[in-house]
């Protein structure tokens, strides 16, 4: 009686493909439901805010030049990532990143925990030439980022951040052009670089 059952699905095309769909939709349901309703995905940890205007700009550059196609920003809970890179990433950290930069893709090291780790002369020297600091780094040079800041758009980024849920301040997206009159790109993308991770650092 099984294998009659089983025939029957084998051969109504159809059939298989509703029961397919059917399956996967249970077992994503069943995956994913219950991460609405745990606090640990949903609320951010102790001490993580919102992106400032610059470190917000940065990530759009950080996004715009693909730097997440060669750095992941998650470190695993293994013992050889976090002696490397330091606590392993959390959900909550990223609560306010749209979208999160999570991935497993290191063709460079993680960047989850480099906040404070270089000074902002470092990644300028690294930014401008990266074998001047690491000689058999592969990574292109980004020279071209010592221009000025796009500054139109960031307050209307920041509105759209708000309407899911980013906590911005009226005043925070009002005054948002004018933190980044006078600074560059490379400012910007300096800024991000130097808040990866820092919430967890201040936490333990």
């Amino acid at each position: 009686m099984a294998a009659s059952r089983h025939e029957l699905v084998e051969r109504n095309i159809g059939l298989m493909v509703i029961l397919t769909v059917l399956v996967i939709a249970v077992g994503g349901l069943v995956e994913i439901v219950p991460l609405f309703f745990q606090h640990s995905t949903t609320e951010p940890v102790e001490g993580v805010k919102p992106y400032e205007p610059l470190q917000l700009a940065g990530r759009d550059i950080y996004t715009r030049e693909g730097c997440y196609n060669c750095h992941s920003q998650m470190i695993r809970p293994f013992r050889a990532e976090t002696e490397r890179y330091g606590h392993y990433s959390v959900a909550g950290e990223f609560v306010y990143d749209h979208p999160f930069q999570w991935g497993s893709k290191r063709t460079g090291p993680d960047l989850a925990r480099v906040g404070g780790r270089y000074s902002d002369e470092w990644h300028r020297v690294h930014l401008n030439n990266p074998r001047d600091v690491v000689p058999e780094s592969n990574m292109p040079a980004f020279a071209f980022l010592d221009r000025p800041a796009d500054a139109s758009t960031i307050e209307q980024h920041m509105r759209a951040l708000s309407k899911v849920g980013v906590p911005y301040t009226e005043e925070q997206m009002k005054g948002a052009a004018d933190v980044l009159k006078g600074k560059t790109e490379m400012d910007a993308l300096i800024a991000y670089l130097q808040v990866l991770g820092t919430s967890i650092k201040r936490v333990n």
